[in-house]
């Protein structure tokens, strides 16, 4: 397994990097003037400076990515957007497919508004031949607002949320905070539909504690999850118009008949009903995402790196759609490609994967199952298609890596300190990339897809810093990288497979 994608990697970086006209890194001599101390012009001579460029066209395109993705709902949404420009067609998962696959189509579908699955039909395909996959996620660790959220203490109104994920709490403190997700709401005719809504102004914060109230601070920041990550919203002064609110009883029973108007802070089912043009009292439910309002950004000195919250996944999950539609150029290739391409972005990956949209769920396998036994051109396959198609397989688990920390370098096993600009990261055993014996590690939905479908699979991911921080970093020449693998793979994995003999 491993060695498919090292072959193709090797392709990658043969063909499509030290060919190239250009160095990798692009270094010129020192400053060119006159200066009047001549040691320190022999200084700048042995020391040549790295020309400083913008970021590739890649990066920034994650950066448009991100920065219209605060939620898993709006990430499916931005991939939507991109595969509909690249000429995908939606079709919905519970109707028929039959009469409407054919050979050099390209679909998608998705599940929930949070996953999605989007595939390309070879020209060559037929049933029982392989898939060319890979699997990321949309989500990332945040506080969710909770299902009854109103609070109040000392004067401030604020929001009950609740932790979703393992994320890096401590980070989510002093940030300009707003809110992203997805909204019910009952139309004029008695419909219910779902919305998405993004707020994009600071509304919430969770402020720290001065450290002249806390002098033990300075030793170890420890809080409670329950009573110090509560977000405030407003104070009760500015929020005092007319009859004050109803407070609620503690009792969930009793607060289950209760509006939702009333089972939150009046200014934010304001706030909300502004965003989404709907009464209040129109609202009828809605899961929401706290997110930092600080943009994702090209920084460093160089523009090598990327800032930015939510890179574990969606970074991932970007040079997985970038890298089909870019694999899809050339028509002759899918023409030329006896498998079917695809990719799939699941849900609830940070808490575990098992739900209707994660990758425990059905998704990928009944995917697989339909296109194995659907009809191409009045081709169609046998009872055995399915199964036969498993075998013939493969599948990239994209999601992020830990780079090297230039203050914890103790952190890696020494002989395997991933660092970036270098490309992906193969992780090589079960749980992540290998690590020293005394370290744990992270999961991803690699191994479940594996055991649940029996199929060939390697982990791969970008590196990065700060993983599950409200703010991580990641470095900008690695998304060009990704997605150039990742396009060849779709393209040539078929052909390699063909000269491994694995059984």
């Amino acid at each position: 397994m491993v060695m498919a994608v090292r072959l193709l990697a090797a392709r990658v970086f043969s063909r499509r990097v030290l060919s190239t006209s250009r160095p990798l890194w692009n270094v010129r001599r020192g400053p060119e003037f006159v200066h009047e101390d001549r040691f320190m012009e022999d200084a700048f001579a042995c020391f040549p400076l790295t020309e400083i460029k913008p970021a590739s066209i890649e990066a920034q395109g994650f950066i448009e990515f991100v920065n219209q993705a605060q939620s898993p709902f709006h990430a499916v949404e931005q991939a939507s957007i991109r595969l509909r420009k690249a000429g995908f067609q939606e079709i919905k998962e519970k109707e028929s497919w039959n009469g409407i696959l054919k050979r050099n189509g390209k679909y998608f579908f998705t599940r929930n508004k949070s996953s999605i699955v989007a595939f390309a039909v070879g020209g060559k395909y037929k049933p029982g031949n392989g898939f060319s996959a890979i699997g990321a996620h949309t989500d990332s660790p945040c506080p969710k607002i909770k299902p009854v959220s109103k609070k109040e203490k000392v004067g401030y109104l604020q929001v009950g949320v609740q932790l979703y994920g393992g994320g890096l709490w401590h980070t989510w403190f002093d940030r300009d905070l707003s809110i992203a997700g997805r909204v019910v709401v009952e139309t004029a005719a008695g419909k219910l539909e779902n919305r998405l809504a993004r707020i994009d102004r600071p509304i919430l914060r969770i402020p720290s504690l001065a450290i002249h109230l806390d002098t033990s601070v300075a030793e170890s920041f420890k809080f409670n999850n329950e009573t110090h990550l509560t977000p405030i919203i407003s104070t009760v002064t500015k929020s005092l118009t007319g009859e004050p609110p109803k407070s609620l009883k503690p009792d969930t029973d009793i607060n289950g008949d209760i509006p939702l108007s009333e089972k939150h802070q009046p200014i934010l089912m304001q706030l909300l009903s502004k965003e989404l043009n709907v009464p209040v009292d129109k609202i009828m439910d809605f899961e929401l995402c706290l997110y930092d309002t600080q943009p994702s950004a090209i920084g460093g000195a160089y523009n090598e790196f990327i800032f930015s919250g939510r890179l574990d996944n969606l970074m991932m999950s970007y040079c997985s759609i970038q890298g089909l539609i870019r694999s899809l150029e050339s028509a002759e290739s899918l023409a030329n490609d006896p498998n079917i391409r695809l990719i799939s972005l699941f849900d609830n990956e940070e808490v575990g994967s098992v739900s209707a949209h994660g990758a425990d769920s059905d998704l990928l396998p009944s995917t697989f199952e339909r296109l194995s036994l659907a009809t191409y051109d009045n081709d169609s396959g046998t009872s055995t298609a399915y199964l036969e198609a498993l075998s013939k397989s493969f599948l990239i688990s994209a999601d992020m890596a830990h780079a090297v920390h230039p203050n914890y370098p103790e952190k890696h096993e020494e002989n395997l300190r991933p660092h970036m600009h270098k490309g992906v990261v193969i992780k090589v055993n079960a749980n992540q990339f290998a690590v020293r014996n005394d370290m744990p590690c992270g999961s991803t939905i690699g191994p479940a897809l594996s055991a649940k479908l029996g199929l060939r699979t390697i982990d791969v991911g970008n590196p990065q810093l700060s993983m599950h921080s409200c703010r991580e970093v990641c470095g900008t020449e690695d998304v060009a990288l990704a997605i150039t693998l990742f396009e060849d793979y779709f393209e040539e994995f078929p052909s390699v497979d063909a000269r491994l003999t694995v059984d």
